[in-house]
């Protein structure tokens, strides 16, 4: 029995019908080179590949032999492809769409095409030298690409039935399998970008092949045993470009360091490492491996307690789009990749399988609503790749180490990664909302919904009705169709300061475990649940060592960080307070952003000194202003201005 779950949000249904009529359609458009739009030409191409244009479907084509030409682009292009298709699959479940489908499974033959006789899957060394292959793999990221649609093609399996995406899936895993391993004439090593090891998870968990889930804690484990692994290889490798000089980066860049188990604090490239925890998370769960959970949890709470900024970006630097240190949280020229965001939401998920602990949901949480969000405009049609907290547009212009923060979202990005992650995120939200096992469901998100959840003796249907995020409470109705008692745990919300609980309309006392009510109901019983919470407007303060944020505070409601735009509250947001005794208010506004919570407050504006001198020895003069807080996620959709999350108090 599967699980059925029809999300009725109005929130979260906009966000959905928007990436199935608009996004899908039009990363489709984007991925065949005919959207009519001009690819912006970011930081990443610093290497001279070109990014006029995307050619991702083209090289398929190449690749199948279906038309001659040369590969074009990243080596990492062909992700962009399954990630498309992997939207696709959520999409399809949700509502069948016959036009879509004929798209997807024309996609699927061609990907088939594609494919080598002994199940390689790589359009780059298919097209550029087959006899290259995993030789390269600091920049290659075959076994990246290949994770990728593993992940696609079990996802149209589950939604579909289609057997033979799951036969191209099982082929080119059992290649890799053929390659990799510690066995005697295996290579002995693993892609520089972790991804395939997520991708042979999921296809175990739907196949039941063990050899899979061997090979992927494989990869796990021999990541970091030996160090130099990419610059050996790149010594003797005489093929095609494949990122070549990547190997020369630090390898704790690729979390090659050390080996897993001991890395204590999260190092490198930040998707790569929030990936790799997904899959160590996903392969503690599996196999209830304590000391694999213990190494998540170390990683887990490094980053949530000291390099997650507070809208649940991370990466704090566009060189090597990395973690650095501690408590090092630069607004105006951190990363934030939207990519990143989503690998958190990934690694959350996760951890909620190994243990019931709300801090988890919390941060998925916090992550989704802001900024996994603001990663893609209202219209669904533009995408940030890095995601601010404080933008002057005149800076990211001029300043060379401001230049990768964009003030707008392009319409499509030469390193494409970002946007068809964001539409396989929100089109699978509905895998994010309850962690099932057995005898128990955890209710993690507030969002409207009909389900079916399939338990060890039956079903399981939970009704929640909510207007959330604005909204303060969540009506669930929960009916318990299975042959044992069930175990229902709703999430306690931390941002919120007074929670009531009712049952069958009477008020019951709230009793939190690791952030969770628990309710059992019997076998044939149904009960309704009201969570009311309260959504104070809070004040956010920083741990003293994060000193850009040292006086300043971040305004928050619910879920939702609140930032300042220049189209409400004039230019040089950097001279505006908000006082310690300014009253805030919020109001919901339909008609501003798609309908959004505004909060407001009277604050104070520094004046330019009378001689427009540089320095003086006078303080600066106040006035009094009106200060408006717009939701984070809806930021820069009204035109280039400034923004600014951290204020002063």
């Amino acid at each position: 029995m599967s699980n059925t779950i029809n999300i009725t949000s109005a929130f979260w249904s906009r966000y959905r019908n928007l990436v199935r009529t608009e996004m899908i359609p039009f990363q489709w458009n984007v991925l065949n080179d005919t959207a009519g739009i001009k690819i912006e030409k970011e930081r990443l191409n610093d290497e001279g590949i070109p990014s006029e244009k995307s050619n991702a479907i083209e090289n398929f084509k190449v690749a199948a032999g279906r038309t001659k030409g040369t590969h074009y682009g990243w080596t990492f292009q062909d992700s962009d492809v399954y990630k498309w298709l992997e939207a696709v699959a959520y999409s399809l479940r949700e509502k069948m769409d016959p036009e879509l489908e004929k798209k997807a499974l024309e996609t699927i033959d061609l990907i088939a095409d594609a494919q080598e006789e002994d199940g390689y899957l790589d359009t780059f060394y298919s097209i550029l030298g087959i006899e290259y292959r995993y030789q390269s793999l600091a920049g290659s990221h075959e076994l990246y690409c290949m994770g990728h649609f593993i992940e696609a093609a079990v996802a149209y399996y589950e939604a579909t039935g289609n057997e033979k995406v799951l036969k191209v899936a099982k082929k080119a895993a059992d290649n890799i399998d053929a390659n990799f391993g510690a066995e005697e004439g295996k290579i002995h090593g693993y892609d520089g970008h972790e991804e395939i090891e997520i991708g042979l998870l999921r296809l175990y968990h739907i196949t039941n092949e063990k050899r899979y889930l061997s090979l992927a804690k494989y990869f796990l484990m021999e990541r970091g045993k030996h160090p130099d692994f990419f610059k050996e290889q790149a010594k003797v490798y005489k093929g095609p470009n494949a990122l070549g000089g990547i190997e020369k980066a630090n390898a704790s860049y690729f979390q090659n360091h050390k080996p897993i188990l001991e890395q204590n604090t999260a190092e490198g490239h930040a998707v790569r490492v929030v990936y790799m925890c997904t899959a160590l998370a996903d392969l503690a769960a599996t196999t209830g491996d304590r000391v694999i959970y213990e190494a998540c949890k170390k990683l887990w709470d490094n980053i949530t307690t000291k390099r997650m900024f507070i809208t649940g970006g991370i990466g704090s630097t566009v060189h090597g789009e990395a973690f650095t240190l501690d408590y090092d949280l630069p607004n105006d020229t951190m990363y934030c990749e939207t990519c990143a965001a989503i690998g958190l939401i990934f690694f959350a998920r996760q951890m909620l399988r190994n243990e019931a602990k709300s801090e988890y949901a919390e941060v998925m949480e916090r992550a989704l609503y802001n900024c996994t969000l603001a990663g893609m405009a209202l219209d669904g049609k533009h995408f940030f790749y890095v995601n601010p907290l404080e933008v002057k547009p005149s800076k990211s212009l001029k300043d060379p180490g401001k230049s990768h923060v964009k003030p707008v979202r392009p319409s499509w990005l030469g390193c494409a990664c970002c946007p068809p992650n964001l539409a396989r995120m929100i089109t699978s939200l509905d895998d994010y909302i309850y962690t099932i096992s057995d005898d128990c469901i955890l209710i993690n998100q507030y969002i409207s919904s009909k389900a079916s959840l399939a338990v060890k003796d039956g079903c399981v249907l939970i009704q929640q009705t909510t207007d959330f995020p604005w909204d303060d409470k969540d009506i669930m109705v929960v009916t318990n169709n299975s042959a044992s008692t069930i175990r229902v745990g709703i999430r306690i919300p931390m941002w919120a300061d007074k929670v009531t609980l009712k049952l069958k309309g009477k008020e019951t006392m709230v009793k939190p475990e690791w952030g969770y009510h628990y309710e059992e109901i019997e076998h044939g019983k149904m009960i309704e649940i009201q969570l009311m919470f309260s959504m104070p407007i809070l004040r956010n303060y920083c741990n003293p060592m994060v000193s850009e944020d040292i006086g300043k505070i971040a305004i928050s409601r619910g879920p939702l960080v609140y930032c300042l735009e220049e189209v409400d509250n004039g230019d040089n947001l950097c001279g505006l307070s908000l006082p310690e005794d300014a009253k805030l208010s919020y109001s919901f506004k339909a008609d501003v952003l798609n309908g959004v919570g505004v909060i407001t407050a009277y604050g104070k504006k520094l004046q330019q000194n009378v001689d427009n001198l540089l320095y003086t020895n006078k303080k600066p003069e106040k006035k009094d202003v009106k200060l408006t807080f717009i939701p984070y996620y809806a930021w820069a959709n009204r035109g280039e201005n400034e923004m600014e999350v951290w204020v002063r108090e």
